[in-house]
């Protein structure tokens, strides 16, 4: 073997094990259901987000941070499709007090909250009016947003970044397929990604299903180089250098 190929082999050897990919996962839709307090049994590297208003939102929330969680306000938003998006939620009829208004009680409803990531919202998150009001408001509140990408006409990140609110996008959904083998996809998904790309967000929900894969692979990822952060600390290496970021995943589901 040559001097020069001995030198490219190592160099590619470090520069693969120096290479640390850093993903934030986000269990959002928690508080409806008494078996949403099973994410308590997940590492505290997870970032745990609430509907406002549900059963078990406000006090699961408090548990959730005394254990180390990052916590979320999953904000409700209007969506195509009609469906009923819950108590506390923003549609295409409100005015700028009134997202204010909403916003106000639902933080009040999860104190800990640092950030806002929206539940549904393919219909308003398209608007620019509403989406602007609520980047004021969490501009304000020193805030951040996770664009979870329920329509490929999103405006939510354009205007978080003129309001300079600290914003991500979801890049994965990983268990719209809660079967092992659905859930073992997404996860070989993420682990391809993170080949090629710094920094992403991905998102699940409280299924029993998710939390118990979750909790027996997510050690897998330490073989593969990749860090499972709090989405602050993401947030942090994406202001730091913006390559990593890369747009959801065409797999996902866009009319929630």
């Amino acid at each position: 073997m040559t001097l020069t190929r001995l030198a490219l082999l190592l160099l590619f050897f470090v520069s693969s094990h120096l290479h640390a990919a850093q993903v934030a996962i986000i269990i959002d839709d928690v508080g409806y259901r008494q078996s949403d307090k099973q994410v308590l049994q997940l590492p505290p590297q997870i970032t745990l987000s609430f509907l406002p208003f549900t059963p078990l939102s406000h006090e699961l929330s408090k548990q959730a941070y005394q254990q180390g969680h990052e916590i979320m306000l999953h904000l409700p938003m209007q969506a195509l499709n009609g469906k009923a998006m819950g108590i506390g939620g923003i549609n295409s009829d409100m005015n700028q007090r009134a997202i204010n208004n909403i916003l106000d009680k639902a933080i009040k409803d999860i104190p800990y909250a640092k950030g806002v990531n929206n539940h549904m919202g393919s219909f308003v998150t398209q608007l620019e009016q509403p989406m602007k009001w609520l980047m004021a408001e969490l501009k304000q509140r020193n805030m951040f947003f996770v664009d979870s990408i329920t329509t490929r006409y999103t405006k939510a990140r354009s205007e978080a970044d003129k309001a300079h609110v600290p914003n991500l996008r979801r890049t994965v959904f990983l268990d719209n397929d809660t079967s092992p083998q659905g859930l073992e996809h997404q996860f070989q998904h993420i682990i391809k990604l993170s080949k090629t790309h710094d920094h992403f967000i991905v998102i699940a929900h409280p299924h029993l299903e998710t939390i118990e894969y979750l909790k027996e692979n997510l050690g897998r990822l330490k073989h593969y180089n990749v860090q499972v952060i709090p989405v602050t600390q993401l947030l942090a290496a994406r202001y730091k250098n913006t390559e990593g970021n890369i747009t959801a995943s065409s797999s996902a589901p866009l009319t929630k």
